[in-house]
């Protein structure tokens, strides 16, 4: 595994995360949102390793910003900014929730005592339902809900969900944790009202390569090889095409290409009783003595 370049990812997210968790984004687009936190990461020497996510209120995860989005921040929104930096493949995902209204700091509270405490007990050998134990009791504690089907996930190069689930609640079937090797863990966080439960909405923004067979359309095998050559496997959106075609040309050929399920879709992902959500992610490697949270600032 490449060490080195998770940390070195991990310390330009981290950075990029404590950033954006002191800006004020009230009156800002979810455009400049994405936008702005693509370019530090870039800035700062790394790749994005799927498109920024502004996942505001109800909506959990899995929303990017269209094409000059004019979706406005307000000071009533909870947002989850999902980011993720890679080097040659090695990546680094980390989530803050802001949020500009106290009533509301309970559940930003919970996401990111639930992460800190999940964190506090990581080693090599601790089990996967021991750590979602202890998350969903963090969770609990505050009168809040986890959401029972997110869950963290582990990484390997040039894939973000490679297999193995970090859970937020306590679960039958378990692994322990191995050495050396990398994953995120995401609690998620609604009130005492959610179902906690997430299901897929209609909006589906995010797009990840499934296939890189022909598909016999020459416009489309064109940006089929366009999307492996720069984004690889990982998630991209409609934006980042944009450098190369014109907007009503680039989705129409993305339809085509998800049509052929050549490129996934994937939609955002709603809580089950319209309840807000907050989210706190960090990426870590455990080890004998511990852990090492490559998303530290």
């Amino acid at each position: 595994m490449g060490l080195e370049d998770y940390i070195k990812a991990g310390k330009i997210a981290g950075e990029v995360r404590e950033n954006v968790r002191k800006t004020d984004w009230v009156g800002k687009t979810v455009y400049e949102i994405c936008e702005h936190v693509e370019g530090e990461i870039k800035k700062r020497g790394a790749k994005c390793a799927f498109p920024v996510n502004t996942s505001i209120n109800e909506v959990a995860a899995h929303y990017t910003a269209e094409p000059n989005d004019e979706m406005t921040i307000t000071e009533d929104d909870l947002v989850k900014i999902d980011l993720g930096a890679q080097i040659d493949g090695y990546i680094a995902d980390t989530a803050v929730t802001v949020c500009y209204n106290p009533e509301f700091d309970t559940l930003v509270q919970g996401a990111e005592s639930a992460l800190k405490n999940a964190m506090s007990m990581m080693k090599t050998g601790i089990k996967s339902s021991d750590v979602g134990r202890t998350i969903e009791k963090t969770i609990k504690e505050l009168g809040l809900i986890p959401i029972a089907n997110l869950s963290g996930h582990s990484l390997e190069q040039y894939t973000i969900h490679a297999g193995k689930s970090v859970p937020n609640i306590w679960s039958i079937g378990s692994f322990n944790f191995p050495s050396e090797q990398a994953f995120a863990c995401e609690p998620f966080v609604t009130t005492g009202d959610g179902l906690g439960f997430v299901h897929e909405g209609k909006v589906k923004n995010i797009f990840a390569l499934a296939s890189r067979k022909k598909t016999k359309d020459k416009e489309a095998d064109e940006m089929l090889n366009y999307i492996w050559s720069n984004f690889n496997m990982l998630p991209f959106a409609l934006r980042w095409l944009l450098e190369k075609w014109e907007e009503k040309d680039a989705k129409r050929i993305l339809e085509i290409l998800v049509k052929k399920k050549a490129v996934h879709a994937y939609p955002v992902l709603v809580e089950g009783n319209g309840q807000r959500v907050a989210q706190a992610e960090h990426t870590f490697i455990p080890n004998e003595n511990g852990v090492t949270i490559t998303t530290n600032p």
